[in-house]
């Protein structure tokens, strides 16, 4: 199997690992890189990593089957789980991580509550399609979880901060965040890719068939997305390397109930889709939609209210530190649970 995957793929750990000691490297040695990449913004995100999340984003919605969207969408088996386990679970989960391991470290805590609460939205089509799973399930689960990210991050981070807090007598914070700045980021980083990858996949079955599309014309523009996934981890890492290589005892506080968030959302997201009889593509959804994060969000969140040099803003930019690496890993836990489990129904409903 590994012989016939390309040098990119066959490697994947070791260049996102490459990428991530670059990034730290040049945020050390390369004075004022943080605020040249900082200097253009696109909603809220410096435009190098916009530009590589919009890059990486579109061949993996280029290969949806958007005449499948509907079938999709009307399997509550599939779509009633993702929803309670992202906005139910997720949050929840997260909450009590933030407290049980950060007590006494406030804005450590905060940030990773935010982290909790903002939902897949980017990388998780990278990581679904890494492991096989059901690309159209995916885009389906991110637009839904997107609209409610809109219509409920907010209300969501007053409840997890003031309101829950109080209830349990511990101490509360108030975050206050835009409606407006949230619809504008999904639409821009998810809203972009996602019309871009329909018009691509219309125009050219419609010009040159479904065979050239998915056989001749998807394998060319693949590889786009580890570019831009690669791109986007290095400058990611690049404007907090002086941070993270700063304050290491700081980062694995904030690292190990992340570690533990990924491993029980995922393990139990996957248990779940085994439990309902989804197939192994779905089963794989479902799991990466329920870890995965937009922490994109949730780092602008973080700046937006607290300050770029605030505590809430370090644990955002550690939740890819620890993210990124975490999911590739559960991606080969996902490939060899499809052989464990799925010997012979890998495809199909």
């Amino acid at each position: 199997m590994a012989a016939r995957l390309s040098v990119l793929d066959r490697y994947l750990p070791v260049w996102i690992a490459g990428a991530m000691v670059l990034g730290i490297g040049l945020g050390r040695v390369v004075p004022g890189l943080n605020r040249a990449l900082n200097h253009v913004q696109v909603a809220g995100t410096s435009l190098p990593i916009a530009i590589g999340l919009l890059v990486m984003m579109y061949p993996v919605l280029a290969k949806v089957r958007y005449g499948e969207i509907d079938r999709v969408a009307a399997d509550r088996r599939l779509l009633v789980p993702s929803l309670v386990l992202n906005w139910v679970v997720g949050p929840a989960l997260m909450f009590a991580l933030a407290w049980v391991f950060l007590p006494n470290l406030p804005a450590y805590r905060t940030g990773l509550i935010l982290v909790g609460l903002a939902r897949c939205i980017a990388m998780v089509l990278i990581w679904n399609d890494l492991a096989c799973g059901d690309d159209t399930a995916a885009a389906v689960l991110v637009a839904v979880n997107s609209l409610f990210q809109i219509v409920a991050y907010a209300g969501l981070g007053y409840f997890y901060l003031k309101v829950l807090p109080g209830w349990l007598g511990l101490s509360t914070t108030t975050v206050h965040v835009s409606i407006w700045a949230i619809a504008r980021s999904v639409l821009i980083f998810l809203g972009a890719p996602l019309l871009l990858g329909f018009l691509t996949r219309t125009l050219g079955e419609r010009r040159r068939g479904r065979a050239w599309y998915e056989h001749q014309f998807l394998p060319r523009i693949g590889p786009l997305a580890l570019y831009g996934l690669l791109f986007t981890i290095a400058l990611l890492f690049a404007f907090q390397g002086d941070a993270i290589t700063h304050r290491p005892l700081d980062v694995a506080r904030i690292a190990l109930p992340l570690l533990c968030y990924f491993a029980v959302m995922w393990t139990g997201a996957f248990a779940l889709g085994r439990g309902l009889h989804l197939s192994y593509p779905r089963t794989a959804t479902l799991a990466f939609t329920a870890a995965g994060n937009n922490f994109e969000l949730a780092i602008a969140v973080a700046i937006g209210t607290f300050g770029v040099t605030s505590g809430q803003a370090l644990a955002g930019v550690v939740g890819p530190l620890i993210e990124v690496p975490a999911l590739v890993a559960l991606v080969y836990v996902s490939l060899w649970a499809r052989r464990r489990f799925y010997p012979s129904t890998e495809t199909g409903l």
